[in-house]
């Protein structure tokens, strides 16, 4: 049985459980908080603030909630390929257990991204700081899984040529977006903004890849997903819940498969080492290189090496100890001249490559 595209109701463990070993290739999880709320919250003019007071939030103490945890923690894990991953988003209340619980299933986790919010709900209370993020816990399965997707290049391009960090600028869901009922109630008490789970999508699957959500709420997940081009599997246990989901998510039109089509990637090219440049005649034996401004010079060595002041090494112990560092990319810090202008020997290198496609088709 196919389950893909489908809200399928009941209890996320039991629901896990019926689901085939090793096929989902993306988990975002958002729980519930544990929020242990003992009294109403007020606002200073007395009025009654929205909280989450539901009775999926509710457990009897700290070790029901970690009995949970566990539980659906290893239904998920068996049912993740080898090479996912898995986001569970929290907060205080909860974010430091579940992260020790899956360190306890052999889960590996990869980063911890924090959530900063916008436009946070203050402390009305004036007695803690204003809670102003939530952190989600990237995993994958194993501390032996190496294969798992990170598209580096699709998020570098989008964010003007930097590394993508581990915290996270969004607003919290408003306006629009927010699911109202029929009265203009919110539909769910912690829906999470499309741009955030964009992100989670965008950084770690593929388009036509499989995502799970245990949790699947108001069905942000599955309606970004659909947008993106992804499959997804929602589990929820809330008729109200998965009804409002299947109508949001039926009005979503999937963007154009060029917008959404994942950047090359330089990990899936063909491994180039700088001694081919020289076969190809595109770098000549003798030839000097040098770094941007001009401070230190090699000379490329027939056998690919370079020498360096009486040093002979590869690019990059070459270009590593010219700055005294412990490392360096060899193929962005030494330069070539070419047409009386500088340019990085990694253009070599991608013009070799172009011609190994070229002549591959």
């Amino acid at each position: 049985m196919s389950y893909r595209n489908e809200i399928l109701q009941g209890d996320c463990i039991e629901l896990m459980r019926a689901m085939p070993d090793n096929s989902v290739d993306l988990v975002f999880a958002d729980p519930p908080y544990n929020l242990q709320l003992a009294n109403k919250l007020h606002r200073p003019d007395q009025s009654l603030v929205d909280a989450v007071d539901d009775e999926w939030d509710k457990f009897t103490d700290f070790a029901a909630y970690d009995a949970f945890t566990r539980d659906w923690l290893k239904a998920a894990r068996r049912v993740m390929k080898p090479s996912a991953t898995i986001f569970v988003i929290g907060s205080y209340h909860n974010i430091f257990r579940v992260g020790a619980l899956m360190q306890d299933l052999g889960f590996w986790i990869l980063n911890d991204i924090v959530w900063r919010k916008n436009n946070p709900m203050p402390n009305f209370r004036g007695r803690r700081f204003t809670n102003a993020h939530e952190t989600m816990i990237w995993a994958a399965r194993d501390s032996s899984v190496r294969s798992y997707t990170f598209n580096y290049e699709t998020l570098k391009a989008g964010n003007e040529d930097c590394q993508v960090r581990s915290d996270w600028l969004l607003p919290i869901c408003t306006g629009g977006e927010r699911l109202k009922d029929g009265k203009g109630r919110k539909v769910h008490p912690t829906q999470k903004p499309e741009a955030l789970l964009a992100r989670v999508l965008l950084s770690a699957s593929q388009p036509g890849d499989l995502v799970l959500d245990p949790f699947f709420g108001a069905g942000t997940t599955g309606a970004v997903a659909k947008r993106l081009r992804r499959d997804f599997i929602g589990l929820e246990r809330e008729s109200d819940y998965a009804q409002a989901a299947r109508k949001r998510i039926d009005a979503i039109t999937p963007l154009p498969e060029e917008a959404v089509a994942p950047a090359p990637s330089k990990r899936t090219e063909p491994r180039i080492a700088f001694v081919s440049l020289v076969d190809a005649g595109l770098i000549k034996p003798g030839a000097m290189l040098t770094d941007t401004k001009k401070r230190y010079r090699a000379i490329v060595r027939a056998d690919g090496a370079l020498s360096l002041s009486g040093f002979v090494g590869s690019i990059h112990k070459t270009g590593a100890l010219a700055q005294g560092l412990p490392a360096c990319n060899g193929w962005s810090f030494w330069h070539y001249e070419n047409g009386g202008r500088l340019a990085p020997i990694d253009d070599l290198r991608t013009l070799v490559r172009a011609q190994l496609r070229e002549a591959a088709e």
